[in-house]
């Protein structure tokens, strides 16, 4: 499953690469971009554990960029 989402108070275009590598170790995620200009991210992970991924991407998201929201 592949869904994009878009990003509230990313500040940073260093930390949107950081984040982005921290979500695609997230185990089950298949790709993951962030596009932090469009202050987007594009996740591609299993489609029977992608709520569960997608909870892991925030807690990784807010360990790099606490103001940042990832709006579902």
């Amino acid at each position: 499953m592949k869904k994009r989402y878009k990003l509230q108070d990313l500040d940073c275009a260093n930390c949107a690469a950081k984040m982005e590598e921290a979500i695609k170790k997230i185990p089950g995620v298949i790709d993951a971009s962030i596009n932090f200009m469009m202050q987007k991210l594009t996740i591609e992970a299993e489609d029977d554990r992608f709520d569960e991924i997608m909870q892991e991407a925030k807690k990784a998201c807010s360990k790099v960029e606490p103001d940042c929201v990832i709006l579902m």
